[in-house]
């Protein structure tokens, strides 16, 4: 009988920042996948930085129809000051390390289902790199193999259904002037200072987002974000580079590339003669909804006892349901203890997702 508080201790001991390797936290997942007579294989790529990574997909009765509960393997950096992020804790009814909620302990509550069942056709799907753009859930849409008919996906929701949530968007916005002494304007053109201007235009586009709201999401509008800029290179030299980084999260209903056309529309306004002015995209990702009355979210909901909602936050829910899953995000912890030092999930929580799905095998789990 597996203990889930015991997997998931073992599971946070396992360092799978997302700048690493996930394969040691996969060979304990497949280990334990194997022992429950779960067939397995991996999905396996090279990453930018030259370390392997991989999906595993550990099934029962094929990879087509049933259920499958997916959760991601990587966690996000966590201080070096923190003595516990490695070292798993069960202290006042609470798990604490680095993952705990987001999201190995629905891992750990998969693994627990998965040995309490023998509903098939069912999916175990551990992706890589969704902490830095769902990368794993993006090559398991290229291969298209996997074909769950309803999923659950893994993240910290506090045992919420949720219905969906906006889209990220992200683009590096560069503006070229020209370097000069700052004694003599005329030598130059000041790429902060168009820059500036930018950031006028952002802070524009912004306002008239609210006019397009969406009472499911708080805020309920879309929004902006500058959240670095970088430019300059003494305080006596006319600055002849400036870059931006804006995000924008589009509601369901939104198409990502509106902002998109609007902020290259005021790049093109803002630029002159001698300073020009670049949008490059990085990403544009849509924001997703799924039905409140659909099977998955209808059984959660009466599982839980808690009304569905919505997340500010993305997932891999578009990616399972561009693979045709009727799917639901749902979990043990709570987001806003993630990603920060003392991150930890409920035992209670932890234990009852276990429960909850579980039954959602015995439901699902059918041809």
């Amino acid at each position: 009988m597996i203990d889930p508080v015991s997997l998931l201790r073992e599971l946070i001991a396992v360092d799978s920042t997302s700048a690493r390797s996930n394969f040691p936290l996969l060979d304990v997942l497949e280990r334990q996948a194997r022992a429950l007579g779960l067939a397995t294989r991996r999905q396996i790529w090279t990453d930018a930085s030259g370390v392997q990574k991989a999906n595993l997909i550990a099934q029962r009765g094929g990879e087509k129809g049933g259920l499958a509960l997916v959760g991601h393997t990587d966690c996000v950096p966590f201080d070096v000051a923190w003595a516990g992020a490695l070292e798993p804790a069960v202290e006042g009814g609470k798990v604490s390390g680095r993952g705990a909620a987001d999201t190995k302990a629905f891992l750990a509550a998969a693994i627990t289902a998965a040995s309490r069942t023998q509903g098939a056709p069912l999916q175990l799907v551990f992706t890589a790199d969704e902490e830095v753009g769902c990368l794993g859930a993006r090559r398991l849409v290229d291969e298209g193999a996997l074909r769950p008919r309803h999923a659950v996906v893994g993240e910290p929701t506090r045992m919420i259904p949720i219905l969906g949530h906006k889209g990220y968007c992200l683009a590096e916005v560069t503006a070229h002037g020209a370097e000069g002494h700052s004694a003599y304007p005329e030598t130059g053109a000041s790429a902060i200072l168009a820059a500036g201007h930018v950031l006028r235009e952002v802070e524009r586009i912004g306002e008239e987002l609210r006019a397009e709201a969406d009472p499911l999401f708080s805020p309920p509008h879309a929004t902006l974000n500058v959240g670095l800029i970088s430019g300059g290179k003494a305080k006596n030299v006319i600055p002849g580079l400036c870059t931006l980084t804006v995000e924008w999260r589009p509601l369901p209903s939104q198409d990502p590339r509106q902002v998109l056309r609007l902020l290259e529309e005021a790049c093109a306004r803002v630029q002159t003669d001698r300073v020009r002015i670049e949008v490059a995209v990085q990403r544009l990702d849509a924001g997703i909804a799924v039905a409140r009355d659909s099977e998955i979210v209808t059984f959660l909901q009466a599982q839980s006892g808690n009304a569905p909602g919505t997340i500010p936050f993305g997932t891999e829910l578009p990616y399972l349901a561009q693979l045709g899953a009727s799917a639901c995000v749902f979990g043990p912890g709570d987001i806003r203890v993630a990603h920060r030092t003392g991150e930890f999930v409920p035992v209670a929580e932890l234990l009852r997702a276990a429960e909850i799905l579980a039954a959602a095998v015995a439901r699902f789990a059918k041809t």
